[in-house]
C-alpha cells in the first residue's frame, strides 16, 4: 500500500484525567493499568504529535457522582464538575503544576463532552448546565454536548420520562449527546433501547430542535465473532442498519481493541483490518462517510495493546485505501464528520 495521504486528523474521542484527580473516577482502581496520570503530555506522546493532528474532542471519564443528592443541593455533582474545572485549565492553557499539559496544548482541545444528570429530567439538566458553565468560565463555549453513560446501566434507563425530557431539552438547547451502548457485555437489548430512546427523543420534535446522537465506539460489537451468520453479527447489523434511518445520528469509528480477543489486539494491521473488515463494511454502508469519524477511545485503547493509536490509525487508513474512498469521503473520516457532527467550525 503506497504511503497514505495526510489529511486533517481529529480524534473525536479522547479522556485525560490528571494524578491528583484519579481516585474521583467510578471505575478505576489501584489494579488498574491506567490507575496513573494520563494527561497530555502522554497523549502526545502516544500519537508522536503528528504534524496534521488537529485536535481532539474531551469525553467525560465517568467520575463518581450522586443523582438525587445533585438535584437537591447539588452535592452529586462536585466530581463531574471537577472535572469540568480540569478540562477548563486545558482548554484555557492555565495547568496546574504537574498536571501534564502546556499552554501551547490548548489549541489542541476543540471540544469538551462533560457528564449530565438525563435520568434527572429537563429541570435538573437546565440546573446542572448552569453550574457547568461557572465552572467552565471562558471554556464554556467548548462545550457542545453531554454524555450519560448507558452502558452499565439496567434496562429501561434509557426509556424513562425524565432521560426523554432531557434529552429533548438538549435538542433545543443545540447540545449533542454522546450515546455509549455495549453490546458485547450488555447484549442486544441494549441496542434496541438505543433505537427506541432515539425514537422518542426525534419524536414530535421539529427537525432542527431534535437532539443529534454521536454513538460511541461500533456499539462494541463481540470482535471475536467472524461469521456474519452468527446471532450475535446479525442482531449488531440489523441494529447498525436500523440506527443510521435515525435522523441525526452519526458513528465513532473507535474503540474496537477493547472488544477484541487477546491475540487479535497485536496482530500485524493487516490482520486486525481483515478480522474487523465485515463490521467496517457494514458500517460503511449503514452511515456512510459523511456520518463516520475517526476516535481512538485512548487511553482505554492501550490496555494489552502497543502503540495503540498509532496502530489504530494504520487500520482506519487500510480500511480508506481498501474501500477506494474518495478524498472527500476520507477528509470527513479523520475529520470532517466530527467538525460537523459537534458544530465546532467557529471554534477552530
Amino acid at each position: 500500500m503506497a504511503e497514505a495521504p495526510k489529511y486533517p486528523i481529529i480524534d473525536s474521542h479522547i479522556h485525560l484525567f490528571p494524578e491528583s484527580e484519579i481516585d474521583t473516577l467510578a471505575w478505576n482502581n489501584s489494579s488498574s493499568p491506567l490507575y496513573k496520570q494520563q494527561s497530555l503530555s502522554e497523549y502526545n506522546a502516544a500519537t508522536g504529535s503528528p504534524s496534521n493532528l488537529e485536535g481532539f474532542i474531551f469525553l467525560e471519564t465517568d467520575r463518581k457522582c450522586d443523582l438525587e443528592s445533585g438535584v437537591e443541593d447539588g452535592s452529586g455533582w462536585e466530581m463531574p464538575l471537577m472535572e469540568v474545572e480540569w478540562l477548563k485549565r486545558i482548554a484555557l492553557g492555565t495547568p496546574k503544576e504537574g498536571e501534564g499539559h502546556t499552554e501551547e496544548d490548548k489549541k489542541l482541545c476543540l471540544a469538551i463532552i462533560p457528564w449530565a444528570p438525563l435520568p434527572s429530567g429537563a429541570e435538573a439538566m437546565e440546573k446542572y448546565v448552569g453550574e457547568v458553565e461557572k465552572h467552565a468560565g471562558e471554556s464554556f463555549k467548548k462545550i457542545r454536548g453531554f454524555r450519560y453513560l448507558v452502558q452499565d446501566k439496567p434496562k429501561g434507563v434509557m426509556l424513562k420520562d425524565g432521560f426523554i425530557e432531557g434529552l429533548k431539552w438538549m435538542g433545543k438547547k443545540g447540545y449533542v449527546f454522546d450515546l455509549g451502548v455495549d453490546q458485547h457485555s450488555g447484549g442486544k437489548w441494549q441496542l434496541e433501547e438505543a433505537v427506541a430512546m432515539i425514537e422518542k427523543a426525534h419524536d414530535g420534535v421539529p427537525e432542527a430542535e431534535k437532539v443529534t446522537f454521536i454513538i460511541n465506539h461500533l456499539c462494541k460489537p463481540d470482535l471475536s465473532v467472524y461469521n456474519q451468520s452468527d446471532p450475535s453479527f446479525v442482531a449488531w447489523r440489523t441494529a447498525m442498519f436500523t440506527l443510521s434511518k435515525c435522523s441525526k445520528t452519526y458513528m465513532k469509528l473507535s474503540g474496537c481493541f477493547e472488544e477484541m480477543p487477546e491475540l487479535l489486539k497485536n496482530a500485524p494491521v493487516l490482520e486486525i483490518f481483515a478480522a474487523l473488515q465485515p463490521h467496517l463494511v457494514v458500517i460503511l454502508a449503514t452511515f456512510g462517510s459523511f456520518r463516520i469519524m475517526f476516535g481512538s477511545n485512548w487511553p482505554v485503547c492501550t490496555v494489552g495493546v502497543n502503540d495503540a493509536w498509532k496502530k489504530w490509525k494504520e487500520v482506519v487508513e487500510k480500511f480508506c485505501y481498501l474501500a477506494s474512498l474518495s478524498q472527500e469521503d476520507q477528509i470527513m473520516i479523520w475529520s470532517g464528520t466530527a467538525i460537523k457532527a459537534y458544530g465546532i467550525q467557529e471554534l477552530m
